[in-house]
């Protein structure tokens, strides 16, 4: 589930969400992102309606860090895994990136998994100084970069952006790498998660465009030379079982629910989790 806004924004609410959601079963808790939101941007929210962020108008939205929201309930949970759903990855110096990921890895105990997407707030690449231009040449390298960074030895890399001549970037994940998700509901994010994810999570679409976009993650990670089914589908639905069989049947292993309240999680939590265990796949 999503957690780091609304209620979990605030420190009392985020541990009550992270115990919670433990306690009931739940397999992962995420945390989204934005350095910055600038006032009256323009640009268009992919993924309400309404284009606004939070189905609103609203730009002055609580929204901590991931990482460091992360690393907070980390301390105080023990087995659920940890996400970003998504950090906008060409947004980040990936070596500063790599070094915070590996340590929150290494101090949960390999429970970091890495949500990236390529990002849709052009106001907000402006305000920070980063080209909105080729952000998915950029995420595609920083990818590359990470993972020869967390690699054993010393990192030697060079892409069109990134270039390490012998490195050493510790501590390295217990895992040996951390899990990169890749967001968005475009083909090209398939194609992405298919040449260079471990897994996938469109951040919409029914049963219909979600089968269109995983066959394309699959075809893509075939033509890469990657197992496509190591490749980890994730996503977004109604909580009902026939909507959820639906899912399952198409190769999805987790469904993440919108920012809920403590008491939706308390009320929803263990039968939630009793519905996934039944399906195939199971849903971790």
């Amino acid at each position: 589930m999503f957690a780091n806004t609304g209620a979990g924004a605030e420190a009392a609410g985020a541990v009550a969400l992270a115990k919670a959601a433990e306690d009931a079963g739940f397999e992962s808790i995420w945390a989204i992102e934005h350095v910055l939101v600038p006032q009256g941007y323009e640009s268009q929210y992919p993924y309400d309606a309404s284009g606004r962020m939070m189905g609103s108008d609203a730009e002055d939205i609580p929204m901590p860090d991931p990482l460091i929201w992360l690393s907070y309930i980390a301390a105080v949970t023990t087995r659920i895994q940890l996400a970003t759903g998504v950090m906008i990855l060409p947004q980040r110096n990936p070596a500063i990136l790599a070094k915070e990921v590996a340590t929150l890895d290494q101090l949960s105990g390999g429970r970091m998994n890495l949500g990236v997407g390529v990002g849709w707030l052009e106001e907000e690449f402006d305000a920070l100084g980063v080209p909105f231009a080729r952000r998915g040449a950029r995420t595609d390298d920083n990818i590359a970069a990470m993972r020869a960074l967390w690699a054993p030895g010393a990192a030697v890399y060079e892409g069109e952006f990134t270039r390490y001549d012998g490195v050493f970037c510790n501590p390295r994940p217990p895992r040996g790498s951390v899990p990169i998700i890749i967001g968005g509901h475009s083909k090209l994010a398939a194609r992405r998660a298919g040449r260079l994810g471990d897994g996938f999570f469109p951040g919409k679409g029914g049963p219909t465009l979600l089968g269109e976009l995983f066959d394309v993650v699959r075809r893509t990670a075939e033509e890469s030379g990657r197992d496509p089914a190591a490749i980890e589908m994730t996503c977004g639905g109604k909580l009902e079982g026939s909507y959820i069989e639906r899912l399952a049947s198409l190769g999805v292993s987790r469904m993440i629910l919108g920012s809920p309240g403590l008491a939706e999680i308390e009320r929803l939590g263990t039968d939630l989790v009793d519905k996934f265990a039944d399906l195939e796949p199971a849903i971790p």
